[in-house]
């Protein structure tokens, strides 16, 4: 949720106080494996991608003869992909990087460096028992407690649960000058217990948000997102029941953690928590982002990375990245006007990532 989902939501801030909360994307369709069956892939033309690599893309993404050379030159492509647009966008980019795999993986385990400046208010990364002091610095904007001072259920610009929303405003005292300090307080400890409920039991623990007339379960909506993807289920069906069915499911050779983040889109800051894995396979190297939680915009996200090493073409590999992500701002009459607008500012954003990670990477 990087450059994309700064560049969506700064475009869509910019529409004015009333407009539509808007979303950007993350899908995953997992096609994008050098080799499935797990036999490394050999004597590649250099010209050529990868079969299965080449297979996604002709079938999924069709990008024009234009696009596939200037990827197999080694610039970066994107690609709009097929999605309810009503809830949804998605969005695919690729780009060969001239660097040994492991120079990726270690610096998103590092990821308080990897995605800070900028934008990136905040990134920190959770323990893996989660613990109070992991949100010292998670706090809110003034304009978030100046509305959850008045805000109710079903009409609320900060994106709570009934329990949650109700905590703060019977913890805080409103007419001492230390409000906001209480709400930061308040909100440390939902995000501790939340996180730990989350590790504990998986989506049936996620929120239940109440911000809106129409309450939005989050795990509710990421399952019908993960649903919507059938190359997901075909191609990688270990990955669809971890992601769904964490921590009773697992992942092989998969390490993941938790981290939050205070990320500036235009005029609002969010608040958000993600689940990151890495796995490490001997064909591939998947990376998978899944949000639990936002405090605007989102209802839920996904990011997902494959590193594919092709040896024909060099020691570096193919990054196949697709995101997909839903929220309650491109439905109705208004959402349909924007739509376009938000769709061409992702697909901005994502070559504009693409293009920054090679150079990070290559440098």
């Amino acid at each position: 949720m990087r450059f994309t989902s700064l560049l969506f939501h700064r475009y869509a801030r910019e529409l004015g106080q009333n407009g539509p909360r808007a979303v950007l994307v993350s899908t995953l369709i997992a096609a994008l494996l050098a080799t499935i069956d797990g036999v490394a892939l050999r004597g590649q033309d250099q010209h050529a991608l990868p079969e299965q690599l080449d297979s996604y893309i002709k079938t999924y993404v069709k990008l024009t003869p234009e696009e596939q050379q200037q990827l197999l030159a080694g610039q970066p492509v994107t690609r709009l992909l097929e999605t309810d647009p009503s809830k949804e966008v998605a969005i695919f980019g690729a780009v060969w990087i001239d660097a040994p795999i492991g120079r990726y993986i270690a610096a998103v385990k590092e990821i308080e460096q990897f995605e800070k400046g900028e934008n990136f208010l905040v990134t920190k990364r959770i323990s893996s028992l989660p613990r109070l002091d992991d949100f010292d610095k998670m706090s809110l904007p003034a304009e978030d407690v100046n509305d959850l001072r008045t805000c109710k259920v079903g009409k609320c610009e900060v994106k709570l649960s009934e329990e949650a929303l109700t905590r703060i405003q019977n913890d805080t005292d409103w007419s001492k000058p230390t409000a906001a300090a209480d709400v930061d307080r308040s909100i440390r400890q939902l995000a501790l217990e939340y996180t730990t409920g989350y590790l504990e039991g998986g989506n049936a623990r996620l929120a239940q948000y109440r911000d809106a007339e129409r309450p939005t379960f989050v795990a509710q909506e990421f399952a019908a997102m993960i649903d919507h993807m059938p190359p997901l289920t075909h191609y990688l069906p270990e990955l669809k029941p971890y992601l769904l069915d964490y921590p009773k499911a697992t992942l092989p050779n998969a390490e993941s953690f938790l981290y939050w983040q205070d990320v500036k889109f235009g005029l609002k800051p969010t608040i958000r928590i993600n689940h990151l894995t890495i796995a490490d396979e001997q064909s591939h190297v998947t990376v998978v982002s899944k949000m639990l939680y936002a405090s605007h915009y989102f209802w839920t996200a996904l990011e997902l990375r494959v590193l594919v090493p092709d040896p024909a073409r060099g020691k570096g590999f193919w990054f196949a990245n697709v995101n997909q992500s839903r929220s309650d701002g491109l439905g109705g009459f208004t959402g349909s006007i924007i739509r376009g607008k938000v769709r061409g500012e992702a697909q901005k954003g994502m070559q504009a990532g693409l293009r920054v990670t090679k150079a990070r990477m290559e440098r």
